[in-house]
């Protein structure tokens, strides 16, 4: 992994155990994949616009694999190999995968070039793969799970080759904002992830070597009806991670404070709402500047002879 000329920066105290246990039962999250397949459908139209034929392409935390067909079909003549850490995740993942179609199986026999898709259990900062072997990175709503954003970026750096591009969503800091000001209201423990700033994310991109990153936001809030339902999504999501997690349960009378400031915070329409931060971004591996041995690459593009 290259690592960044300075030292990783924490997101947050994030325990990548707890993550992996959290997503470690799939049925516990699964009523929370309707703002997956969204983020999803908002990142493939945004891919739509980027012209690129990949031969190698990877989900990175492809969770239950709800992309991994989809990409399929974007690019049938390509390899898609989904990598999660939570092995429960990659066993999931199996049965889109067993549903691909006959016209892409009939591609994987027929094309020269390995096709389909492969699943792989591990950590998506630090990939089982060599350098140079991936055109695109594909990832949806997992950034935000790992402490050291800095670092996954650069392991991905590592394994796109030159002009190759990545291409993520992940949660920014406003997400959960009416959750957290309730919990503010019970006790002074931290029980949201604090995540990133989409400006903090480009300038990391910058920093480990990609070229003209992107990024952009956008709010999306969901309703519910009542508090259990809203807190319900919101563990389906992920929960709380945090290394710093208090152990043992909240006292009643803190949780009653919390579900109270939830309470009071309903919309004219009688609902609860709830705060969606999502950061879209895409960046480019640029072709090298130096040599391993710290000389400087000059191109120099020649004119073309006029035709006769």
């Amino acid at each position: 992994m290259q690592v960044p000329a300075n030292p990783p920066k924490l997101s947050a105290p994030i325990d990548q155990e707890r993550v992996r246990a959290l997503f470690g039962r799939p049925e516990r999250i699964q009523s929370s994949d309707f703002l997956r397949r969204e983020i999803s459908s908002r990142m493939f139209d945004r891919l739509e616009l980027i012209k690129i034929a990949p031969q190698r392409v990877l989900d990175a935390g492809c969770g239950a694999g709800a992309d991994l067909p989809l990409l399929q079909k974007s690019y049938p003549a390509a390899q898609i190999l989904g990598i999660d850490a939570a092995e429960a995740m990659v066993l999931a993942a199996q049965g889109p995968v067993a549903k691909q179609s006959s016209l892409n199986q009939l591609l994987s026999k027929l094309l020269p070039a390995k096709t389909g898709v492969d699943l792989v259990c591990g950590d998506f900062a630090d990939l089982p793969l060599g350098p140079n072997s991936v055109d695109l990175v594909w990832s949806n709503l997992a950034l935000h799970w790992h402490p050291q954003p800095d670092r996954v970026f650069a392991e991905w750096r590592r394994v796109l080759r030159v002009n190759s591009l990545l291409m993520f969503s992940c949660f920014g800091p406003d997400t959960f904002r009416e959750l957290r000001a309730a919990f503010a209201e019970a006790d002074l423990a931290q029980h949201t992830l604090p995540f990133v700033d989409m400006h903090d994310f480009g300038d990391q991109l910058v920093e480990v070597g990609f070229s003209t990153p992107v990024l952009d936001m956008e709010v999306i809030t969901v309703t519910y009806d009542t508090p259990q339902a809203l807190l319900a999504d919101v563990r389906a999501l992920g929960g709380n991670p945090l290394g710093t997690l208090r152990r043992g349960l909240m006292g009643r009378q803190a949780w009653r404070r919390m579900l109270d400031a939830l309470e009071r915070g309903r919309r004219p329409d009688g609902k609860l709402g709830l705060t969606f931060e999502v950061i879209y971004g895409h960046a480019f591996r640029p072709a090298p500047r130096m040599t391993s041995k710290g000389e400087a690459i000059i191109r120099f593009d020649l004119p073309r002879k006029p035709r006769q």
